[in-house]
């Protein structure tokens, strides 16, 4: 090993902040300070590759690179900010000794600021505090050093000042990391172990897995052993990022890089697993399988387009193996998937993808919390939140967390800011609650949040039916305090949208047999009469007993017609 990959030359660290802090443009100065990348010669938030990165202004997909430094080998990860991704952030840290945590000074400290405090160090690792945006006339520095020295306990000494933009003090960053971040631990061990920080897939290679090497070391030929999943393979590359893929003879104790690994399915690679040489090794700790937390059905707006939407849903699994697809089929939306995803960002994200790289708009139903069965109970995950927001709007903040079946846990002020931390069900924060949120407190607040357990739920099957016939699409599992707000909307809005019949159309929201709303369609009427120009009363009768067999009949076998567009809205509003 030369002295640039000798252990006590490499620093790993990542960046951590609240999303839209700065993180990728501090990645672009450091990148830029480092010779890694001409200055002017590449894109802004150049590990931003992912278009709708790009488009949303934050970072939703990790991204590492390889510095060389003064003689030292920087590994920067730069990680997610939303909490839908809270999982590959915590993988990132384990691959790191050390993070930067930064704070826009035009914002100050938010909800994931404090998150990202805590998750770095429960893992132990050296915390460089940053201010950044110092640039910006509305920067408040001087109360964003106040806030976390209070928040955080760090000295106004060790807080460094930087504008990311404008590369203010940056290079005196990179000086820091160097001096107060550890190197790894470095490890006699000839068993090979690496952690699986972040994966994807290549149509040709198959799975490529990011790692960090903590024992041992790898190179091509190799055969490996993915111990959570249980599998095995020979690796047929390995080397680092530039951030492109580079080629290397071997990685090696403390580095991070890539190993293509020659498994097919990215499941079998799934971030958190341990990649050894043996398969008797202990993998390195902290595993878990990501869960979905929320379920949408997946449809094609046209059926013709079924095969596209299938093909474009398998294709973006593969390089995303918290998405779990199942066939699901509607009787008035036809074939389609039951689709979980980590959070609601993650599912707009998959869904601009879909749109975006395959060409398919697919609808979207109205998001399913997932709910478990225990006995004759049901249970339904709970949330801890923690809302950050200018004490002023303490007062409007508590009564949505009230209304959302909040429970008040702790409210800390921290001079003119607050900190509210609540327990309520996972399901308020698909009912709009963050954008709520954000209409009460005038865009200030902010919110991060992490499922704590699951508790009982007095939950019952809402169930739509118009003229005895379920529309299974519109069914939803509601609260029973709720149910009759929740039967009367939907019914007022199926009224509002059915165009009228030749026959009577009977709106009805039920629970089990009971009827808890209703309301009917009266149908045209048609003047059967009206080529009569005379005759007796019993003729007229007649007819009209006649038309009404036929209203009856009509009614039990007409097809009960929604209009695509109507049911879009009712499905997605």
């Amino acid at each position: 090993m030369d002295k640039m990959n000798d252990i006590k030359n490499i620093r790993n660290f990542a960046i951590v902040a609240h999303i839209d802090h700065g993180k990728s443009t501090l990645a672009d100065r450091f990148l830029e300070i480092t010779g890694s990348v001409q200055k002017g010669k590449h894109e802004e938030q150049f590990l931003d590759q992912n278009p709708i990165s790009r488009e949303r202004g934050i970072t939703i997909k990790l991204a590492p690179v390889r510095m060389r430094y003064q003689g030292y080998m920087l590994n920067l990860i730069d990680t997610p900010g939303h909490i839908d991704f809270s999982y590959e952030v915590s993988r990132t840290l384990s691959s790191c000794e050390g993070v930067v945590l930064l704070v826009d000074a035009t914002q100050g400290v938010q909800a994931q600021t404090v998150a990202h405090f805590h998750s770095s160090k429960k893992q132990n690792l050296k915390i460089i505090s940053v201010i950044n945006k110092i640039d910006m006339d509305i920067a408040r520095v001087d109360e964003t050093i106040e806030q976390m020295t209070e928040m955080f306990g760090f000295s106004q000494d060790e807080i460094l000042k930087i504008s990311a933009r404008t590369g203010e003090n940056v290079q005196t960053l990179l000086d820091t990391i160097i001096e107060k971040i550890p190197p790894p631990q470095s490890s006699q061990s000839s068993i090979f172990r690496a952690l699986i920080f972040d994966a994807v897939y290549d149509d040709h290679r198959g799975v490529v897995a990011f790692v960090r090497v903590f024992d041992g070391t790898i190179k091509r030929g190799d055969k490996i052993n993915f111990l959570q999943e249980k599998t095995s393979s020979t690796v047929s590359d390995v080397g680092y990022f530039s951030p492109f893929l580079v080629s290397s003879p071997s990685l090696s104790s403390g580095e991070i890089g890539y190993i293509v690994t020659g498994v097919k399915d990215i499941r079998h690679a799934r971030v958190g697993d341990t990649i050894s040489n043996t398969s008797s090794s202990t993998p390195l700790p902290g595993y878990k399988t990501p869960q979905p937390m929320v379920f949408f059905g997946v449809y094609p707006k046209e059926q013709n387009d079924l095969p596209k939407l299938k093909d474009g849903l398998n294709k973006l699994s593969l390089n995303d193996a918290s998405l779990t697809i199942d066939s699901e089929y509607s009787s008035y939306l036809g074939s389609g998937f039951r689709v979980g995803f980590l959070g609601l960002l993650h599912a707009e994200i998959v869904k601009e993808r879909l749109k975006n790289e395959e060409q398919i708009d697919p609808l979207f139903t109205k998001p399913q919390v997932l709910y478990h069965k225990e006995n004759d109970k049901t249970l339904e995950p709970y949330m801890k939140i923690e809302i950050y927001s200018p004490k002023n709007y303490v007062g409007p903040l508590m009564n949505l967390c009230e209304k959302r079946k909040g429970t008040l846990i702790n409210i800390t002020y921290h001079k003119d800011n607050a900190q509210l931390v609540y327990e309520m069900p996972y399901s308020s924060l698909l009912a709009n609650l963050t954008s709520d949120i954000k209409s009460v407190s005038s865009g200030f607040a902010s919110l991060d949040y992490e499922i704590v357990d699951y508790r009982e739920a007095d939950l019952v099957n809402l169930e739509i039916v118009i003229n005895d016939v379920p529309i299974d699409v519109l069914s939803e599992v509601v609260y029973r305090n709720e149910v009759q707000f929740k039967g009367r909307e939907k019914v007022d809005k199926l009224k509002e949208f059915l165009p009228r019949q030749q026959f009577r159309q009977v709106i009805q929201a039920k629970i089990g047999g009971d009827i808890i709303a209703r309301s009917e369609i009266s149908p045209f009427r048609k003047d059967v009469l009206a080529k009569m120009s005379g005759g007796d009363r019993t003729r007229k009768d007649k007819l009209l007993k006649k038309q009404k067999k036929g209203k009856v009949r009509m009614q039990q076998t007409g097809r009960i017609d929604i209009p695509q567009k109507a049911l879009f809205s009712l499905i997605e509003g």
